[in-house]
């Protein structure tokens, strides 16, 4: 699995450059990031890493780096 994957997969189902993927990246703080978007990204995030991400994880996908945190703590995920 390559490095930015996670960064990758962001820009891919967000239709945004991965320059605009960074930490501070927000839920709803762009028109791209909305609902629809958000159950995309947890489907294309499952499928790359093959995880079933827990509902109440999907729920805390606040931010780019809160998801990078909750990959890495509790599905072992280097992203």
């Amino acid at each position: 699995m390559e490095k930015n994957q996670l960064r990758t997969i962001f820009s891919e189902v967000l239709s945004i450059p991965e320059e605009q993927v960074i930490d501070e990246l927000e839920y709803n703080s762009i028109p791209e990031w909305d609902s629809v978007a958000h159950m995309a990204l947890v489907a294309a995030i499952d499928d790359a890493f093959d995880i079933m991400v827990d509902t109440e994880d999907v729920i805390d996908f606040s931010s780019y780096k809160k998801v990078k945190e909750i990959l890495r703590s509790k599905y072992g995920v280097d992203c």
